[in-house]
């Protein structure tokens, strides 16, 4: 049983990435394709796309490569957790790497990243962060 679907959506797309896999397929559920659809708004994937099989849907990511096939990707890892969650208001969000990177947080608004959600002026729960 899955305790953590976010946790290993985050680890398929690792172990994909790390072994140089153009794309990477898993359940889909909404959050996870809210996920997704800011990881392509913020240029870490190039696509994704939800396909219907039954009663169950899947969810398939287009990972991206530079020029020379290095990781657009480096780290991404679950920050808030099941037994430990972490939450963080508009004025606390700080930007990851200096602004090289993103957390991805679950707000009011929906899931955006932390430059939107500080442009909106909303927090919420930092579900993880990409460099």
């Amino acid at each position: 049983m899955m305790t953590d679907p976010i946790a290993d959506m985050l680890t398929r797309i690792r172990n994909a990435n790390t072994v140089g896999a153009s794309r990477v397929a898993m359940p889909a559920s909404r959050l996870k394709v809210r996920i997704a659809e800011v990881l392509k708004l913020e240029g870490y994937i190039g696509s994704y796309e939800v396909e219907q099989e039954g009663a169950k849907s899947a969810l398939t990511l287009q990972l991206k490569y530079g020029p020379e096939g290095e990781q657009v990707i480096r780290t991404i890892d679950r920050v808030s957790k099941p037994g430990c969650r972490v939450y963080r208001g508009a004025k606390e969000l700080k930007p990851v790497l200096r602004g090289l990177g993103i957390h991805i947080l679950s707000t009011p608004q929906g899931v955006v990243s932390d430059r939107t959600a500080r442009e909106l002026g909303v927090g919420g729960e930092i579900l993880c962060k990409v460099c």
